[in-house]
C-alpha cells in the first residue's frame, strides 16, 4: 500500500504545487514509484473536451505511472473561484466518498508514494456542509504544510497547525517555501518557524529563477517522510 500525505498550504498562492512537485521529484530520485492526485480544482480550461487544471497537470506529467487525468482531477470547474461556489454554479456537487474512490484507485496502482495536494487552505469547503479536511480526516492522511513566506506566514502558519493538529491528524512534516523576495526580516521570521513549529522540517525553498525550477527537488529532505 502507498504512503499517502496531503499537503496542505498557510493560505492560497503560497505554492502548494510547486512543493508537491518537488516532493515527488524528490521521492523519484530515492527510487520510488509516485503518483500525485488533485481531488478538487478549479480555474480549469477546456482541453481536447475535458476541463483540466494547470496545478494537476502538473501533478500528473510529474507521476511515475502514466493515468488518464480524470484518476489525477476528479471534480474538475472551469472559474477560477471557490470550488464549493463552482460545483453549485455547474449544478454539481463534490462528494466525499467520490473523493476516496479516487484515491482508491491510485493506491490500487504500483505507486510507493502518492502526494494528494489540496486547494486554497486547511478549511476549504467542498459543500453545503462539509470541508475538504473533513476528507483528510476520513482518510487518516498524515498532513504536510507548506509555509508561504511572506508577511504573516507565523499567524498563518501556527494556526493551520493548530486546526490540523485539533483535528486528530498528524503533521508528517513542513516545508518553507519564499514566495516574497522582498519579505522585510526573512530570516528572523524562518528562525522564530523553526523553534515553534515542532515537527519535521522538509527543507526551505529559496526564492528561484523559473529555470532554476527543475531542481527544487535539491531543497527537499524526503528521508523523514519516507523511514
Amino acid at each position: 500500500m502507498a504512503n499517502t500525505f496531503f499537503v496542505t498550504g498557510t493560505d492560497t498562492e503560497v505554492g502548494k504545487t510547486f512543493v508537491t512537485r518537488a516532493l515527488m521529484q524528490a521521492a523519484i530520485e530515492s527510487g520510488r514509484k509516485v503518483l500525485g492526485y488533485k481531488p478538487v480544482a478549479s480555474g480549469c480550461e477546456l482541453q481536447n473536451g475535458e476541463l483540466k487544471n494547470s496545478d494537476a497537470l502538473t501533478l500528473q506529467a510529474c507521476s511515475s505511472i502514466a493515468l488518464p487525468y480524470a484518476m489525477h482531477n476528479p471534480y474538475a470547474f472551469a472559474p477560477a473561484i471557490a470550488p464549493h461556489i463552482a460545483a453549485a454554479q455547474a449544478n454539481e456537487s463534490i462528494k466525499v466518498a467520490h473523493l476516496s474512490e479516487g484515491l482508491a484507485r491510485l493506491k490500487a496502482t504500483a505507486a510507493d508514494v502518492i502526494f494528494v495536494e489540496g486547494a486554497g487552505g486547511w478549511r476549504l469547503p467542498i459543500n453545503d456542509r462539509q470541508y475538504l479536511s473533513d476528507w483528510v480526516k476520513t482518510e487518516h492522511l498524515p498532513v504536510i504544510l507548506v509555509v508561504g513566506a511572506r508577511l504573516g506566514c507565523i499567524n498563518h502558519a501556527l494556526l493551520t497547525l493548530e486546526a490540523i493538529r485539533h483535528d486528530g491528524l498528524v503533521v508528517a512534516g513542513w516545508v518553507l517555501n519564499q514566495i516574497d523576495p522582498t519579505m522585510s526580516q526573512y530570516q528572523a521570521n524562518v528562525d522564530t518557524l523553526k523553534q515553534r513549529i515542532k515537527t519535521p522540517f522538509l527543507g526551505e525553498i529559496p526564492w528561484l529563477a523559473e529555470q532554476a525550477n527543475d531542481s527544487v527537488h535539491n531543497f527537499i529532505d524526503i528521508a523523514p517522510l519516507l523511514k
